[in-house]
């Protein structure tokens, strides 16, 4: 096991040098920003939930005088606009966000860079351009099979954490409680903004309780908040209902053969409960080409340490791989 002190930590805070809105329809304009070296190699952070949003740590897995890091809020959540907006965002519209503001920035191909709901979108996008993509680095892999959802919304992660679970499931009465998903859209989705409130909260926090190998008791505070508990519950229901706006059950692994001539890092924690290593490695199998790091004691969390010294080493190790190719 990695000893404390061979962690790698967080690159140094790193201010946007470019930010801005791009106007992705005619309906949303999605937040974007790019800082370290304008002339590095270009790779993009993709966010978790969906609509979780980012924040400013999540620079700082990439080394600044190397990396052109872009960072951008997918529709609805973060800055993005419109607040939480379930119309028009589609895994698919998302896909195309990310192109438009590829050809925005002028980034002929780069890394991708994604986590949990980040890794389904990193791994979509791949499949859809696979020649624009120069690298993945993926973490806590979440296919969005129907087998993952009802793992983590029916039954599975709620005998590892019956407590957090009864919080959850009393939010819904008994009636309702054989499609909790679905009990959760009709709520997120109500006229009455207080009910879609309560609603977000108990669906945000029970998230939040799971996704650390010790529960994290500030994570679970934090969607208190309504900016993040609103956009977070509402778009990630509206996609699980929605299959994700998949064609069929197993998507992404039926199309790997797409991408596997990318170089690709996946990074799993051993005792991740919201997105089971069952799914890295079911990954790992299709995608054999790609470096599969297990960190044997962490949950769910991309800050939990051994996971983001494992992600800060990834995103390093391809420093080498990007001298081979001009950045842009």
């Amino acid at each position: 096991m990695t000893t404390q002190s061979e962690l790698r930590d967080f690159y140094p805070e790193v201010t946007p040098s470019a930010q801005g809105f791009l106007q992705v329809s005619g309906l949303h304009e999605v937040y974007y920003e790019v800082s370290g070296n304008p002339q590095g190699q270009p790779v993009i952070f993709l966010h978790g939930g969906p609509g979780g949003g980012t924040n400013p740590d999540h620079r700082r897995f990439f080394d600044p005088k190397h990396y052109r890091i872009v960072l951008m809020d997918q529709r609805g959540c973060g800055q993005s606009r419109p607040f939480a907006e379930l119309r028009e965002n589609t895994t698919w519209d998302l896909v195309s966000d990310i192109e438009k503001l590829r050809l925005h920035l002028q980034i002929q191909k780069w890394h991708v860079f994604g986590g949990s709901w980040g890794s389904t979108l990193a791994l979509t996008y791949a499949i859809t351009h696979p020649d624009r993509v120069s690298a993945l680095i993926l973490r806590g892999i979440f296919l969005c099979r129907p087998s993952e959802i009802r793992w983590f919304y029916k039954e599975g992660a709620n005998q590892i954490f019956p407590d957090a679970w009864e919080t959850y499931l009393h939010h819904i009465p008994e009636a309702e409680r054989q499609d909790l998903v679905a009990a959760y859209h009709r709520r997120l989705t109500s006229v009455d903004q207080n009910v879609q409130l309560e609603a977000a909260r108990a669906w945000s926090q029970w998230e939040m309780a799971t996704s650390y190998l010790e529960t994290k008791s500030t994570a679970i505070a934090e969607m208190e908040d309504p900016e993040r508990a609103l956009p977070f519950a509402r778009i990630e229901c509206h996609y699980f209902v929605n299959n994700a706006f998949f064609a069929t059950d197993n998507y992404l692994l039926e199309n790997i053969q797409r991408i596997r001539h990318i170089p690709g890092v996946i990074v799993q924690g051993r005792y991740d409960v919201v997105c089971p290593m069952r799914s890295a490695w079911d990954l790992h199998r299709a995608w054999p080409e790609a470096k599969l790091a297990i960190t044997p004691d962490a949950g769910h969390a991309a800050g939990e340490p051994g996971t983001k010294s494992r992600l800060i080493q990834a995103c390093d190790d391809l420093r080498e791989l990007s001298k081979l190719a001009p950045a842009t």
